[in-house]
Parts: structure tokens; C-alpha cells; sequence
């Protein structure tokens, strides 16, 4: 079993017993990433937030991310709430422990419109023109994909299989997940207020 990773500042990932799907799980906060070589099931929930799943099929490593907004490509930020990042750092690690990267796989998540910045941005299309083209950009292939829309999403990914299940949530259940990704970014643009390091939207 890998040990499990995450963006730096995060706290401990959560772990928890699935019933339902009779597994181990890792439940996976916005910012965090995560990778296994065993049935561990990664879960997160996504408003327009984007979960990219990576595999490799024939080492049977796979990790998972979720990462709030796109980020810019001359941020010295590393955080994992950005695209870019999350992005590196998933691809970074797997490759680190067994992955052969022209072997990657993708599946990608969520980018709902449901969250609006504060400069009235479309958040959830602004992640998803990023990824779609990061993966493009680094020849990764996209394989599955359920993005848009105005649902929240629940995923669940096994990463040493790549199989994914992938629940719809009711949209008038969406305003938690509206309020709490909206409190993030607003700290977000506080953060980048300060500092002048990071540019919140491309």
C-alpha cells in the first residue's frame, strides 16, 4: 500500500469505512490529493471545484486531486487548491512511485455552475477549459469525463483499477457546498490581496 500524499498545509487525510461499497476509503478536501496501489476508494464532492482522476493501468497506481481553481502558470503558489499544481504534484508523485507517465489515463469531474466568484466568473467552466487543456497540452488521455452542468457530484474512484462511480446530487442540495466552496474563495482572494503571488483566475 503507498503511503498516502497531500498538498502541503493540508491537514491528515480522512479515512473512514464505506458500507456501501465495502472498502477502505480516503475522503479527499479541496487542495488535497491522494494516491493508491491497493482497493482504497478516494471520495470527494464537487461543486465547481475538479477532481482529475490519473492511472496507470499497467502498474495499477492511481491518485485523485481536487482543486479549486485553475491557478497561473508564474505563481509561485504551490498549493494544491490550484489546477496547476494539483495537477503536478499528483502526476509528480505517481510517476515517483511506479507510474510510466505516456501510460496515464484521465477521468475528470465536477466544474458545476454553481459558484460564482466575486468578479462574477464561472468558476466551474473556468477549471474545466484548464484541465481539458492541461491533459491536451501533456498528452494525457481523457477517457471519461462528466463535467458542467448544475450538479454537484459525488465521486468515488478506485485508483488501482481506474473505475469510477459517479452520483449526481439533487440541485437544491448544492447550497452547502455552494457556501463553503464560496467561503474558500473568498480566502483565496484575501490570500492573493496580501501577497501578490497568485493570480486567482487566467
Amino acid at each position: 500500500m503507498l503511503d498516502r500524499w497531500q498538498a502541503p498545509n493540508s491537514g491528515q487525510l480522512t479515512r473512514y469505512f464505506d458500507r456501501k461499497f465495502d472498502a477502505e476509503a480516503i475522503k479527499l478536501m479541496p487542495g488535497e490529493f491522494a494516491g493508491v496501489d491497493d482497493p482504497t476508494m478516494l471520495v470527494t464532492i464537487l461543486g465547481s471545484c475538479v477532481a482529475a482522476c490519473l492511472f496507470d493501468p499497467e502498474s495499477k497506481v492511481g491518485g485523485m486531486n481536487h482543486f479549486m481553481l485553475p491557478g497561473d502558470m508564474a505563481s509561485r503558489s504551490g498549493s494544491g487548491r490550484y489546477g496547476i499544481h494539483a495537477m503536478e504534484l499528483l502526476i509528480n508523485r505517481l510517476v515517483g512511485v511506479g507510474a510510466v507517465r505516456h501510460r496515464l489515463r484521465a477521468k475528470l469531474f465536477g466544474g458545476a455552475a454553481v459558484v460564482r466568484s466575486m468578479t462574477q466568473s464561472d468558476v466551474g467552466a473556468s477549471n474545466i477549459q484548464f484541465v481539458e487543456q492541461y491533459l491536451q497540452t501533456e498528452g494525457i488521455p481523457l477517457v471519461a469525463s462528466d463535467l458542467g452542468g448544475p450538479w454537484p457530484r459525488r465521486v468515488h474512484f478506485f485508483g488501482q483499477t481506474g473505475q469510477v462511480f459517479v452520483k449526481r446530487l439533487p440541485v437544491v442540495e448544492a447550497s452547502r457546498i455552494v457556501k463553503d466552496e464560496s467561503q474558500l474563495f473568498q480566502r483565496l482572494a484575501q490570500k492573493s490581496e496580501e501577497s501578490g503571488s497568485v493570480e486567482l483566475f487566467s
